[in-house]
């Protein structure tokens, strides 16, 4: 397929209500006119409900937007520029015409995951060499797949390219469901792009540091023993009185723990962590148990969760994004990951998020979905992430 050099263009819609063939395929038809001719790439993102829908809703999307190439994945929401829908049956779609790129999908099996770990056959797998593409679009159903596994193997077969997505969601687990064109997926896709098309990603972890750093001097596995000379219950106390009384107030279930991305730096700011939940302390040992293995060596910080630093975080992130890559030139589209615990669990309104990207990126298509677990790069290195806002931005 073969576009004029001007032709990239990408539409977004979304549409709210049970399922509908009419309703979809008066969609389809209209997003292809929008795009002023076929997409080289749909991305869909349904509501779970959708689940025993997606085939015919995969169908009409390839019949009548006459999409070459379809992902679709459940979420327990979906979103679509400035606008969020959560707990709401419905879809949202993005449309990308985009004549430099080219899109190749491979779908993810588990037994190739158990078996396969060395980067040359992976090369073999997805037909790809490490520098082939300039990201990697990734959903996955997390009943089916190890997930961190995974990342941990493409962080090695391809080396600081950026990998963008999330894990599918559903009320239970059969209406967790990820679709390539018009069949399911019973682990994951992941689409390499390549070719003529920028990729920018911004992960937003929406927690700040509070207390001290701490060199992690005593730990097994998930379980912190000692953080400097101190227990790792008690560097955790500290962090807690470190906070104001109002924050304190708000801060249960809300601590998590940071781990730095890089040792090398004088001071640690927003956004130089990793951050993962405390699955429980114990005050009598002095140990904390997290959501991530920990080696000695590691410099650790509590983290504090709140609307108003998730907010600050993402806005941050945004600017920095559009100052670095945007001032000359405009985004085609974005797509993105939204934690499910954010949108009104945490702000308290709906489409926060959502309007902040269209704040700083006015009209920009986008779309995207409430996931339950949200996939982007913290540094050079590919990550699964929790409450975190994970913003793709084609170019």
């Amino acid at each position: 397929m073969i576009f004029p050099m001007d032709a990239s263009r990408a539409v977004s819609a979304a549409y709210s209500g049970s399922f509908s063939e009419p309703a979809s395929r008066t969609l389809a038809e209209d997003l292809r006119v929008k795009l002023g001719g076929d997409p080289s790439l749909t991305v869909v993102f349904a509501s779970s409900s959708y689940a025993p829908y997606l085939t015919d809703l995969c169908e009409v999307m390839t019949i009548y937007g006459h999409a070459p190439l379809l992902v679709a994945v459940t979420g327990q929401g979906f979103l679509a520029e400035g606008a969020e829908y959560e707990a709401e049956e419905g879809f949202s779609v993005l449309g990308l015409r985009h004549p430099g790129m080219r899109a190749t999908p491979v779908a993810l099996l588990r037994e190739e995951l158990e078996a396969e770990e060395e980067p040359a056959t992976w090369h073999g797998i997805t037909g790809l060499g490490p520098g082939d593409a300039a990201g990697w679009l990734l959903f996955a159903n997390p009943n089916v797949l190890p997930v961190e596994r995974l990342l941990r193997i493409w962080n090695r077969a391809y080396p600081g390219i950026p990998v963008w997505g999330g894990l599918a969601g559903g009320t239970t687990e059969g209406e967790t469901a990820v679709f390539l064109d018009r069949k399911p997926v019973e682990g994951g896709v992941a689409i390499a792009l390549q070719g003529d098309i920028g990729f920018h990603v911004v992960v937003s972890q929406g927690c700040r540091p509070i207390g001290d750093p701490y060199t992690v001097t005593g730990a097994d596995r998930n379980i912190l023993y000692t953080l400097g000379a101190g227990s790792a219950y008690q560097a955790l106390a500290n962090a807690f009185e470190s906070l104001s009384d109002r924050e304190r107030e708000k801060a249960h279930g809300h601590i998590f723990v940071g781990l730095a991305v890089s040792e090398y730096r004088d001071e640690f700011h927003q956004g130089d962590f990793l951050v993962r939940n405390i699955l429980g302390a114990d005050p009598s040992s002095g140990a904390v148990a997290v959501g991530a293995l920990v080696r000695v060596g590691q410099t650790l910080q509590y983290q504090l969760r709140d609307p108003e630093s998730a907010e600050r975080s993402l806005r941050q992130m945004l600017q920095t994004e559009k100052i670095e890559h945007f001032l000359t030139r405009k985004p085609l589209a974005a797509l993105v990951s939204l934690c499910a615990g954010r949108g009104k669990g945490l702000f308290g309104v709906a489409g926060r998020d959502a309007g902040l990207i269209q704040e700083l990126f006015p009209r920009l298509p986008a779309a995207g979905f409430f996931a339950s677990g949200e996939i982007g790069p913290v540094g050079n290195v590919n990550y699964l992430h929790g409450y975190s806002a994970s913003v793709l931005f084609f170019s």
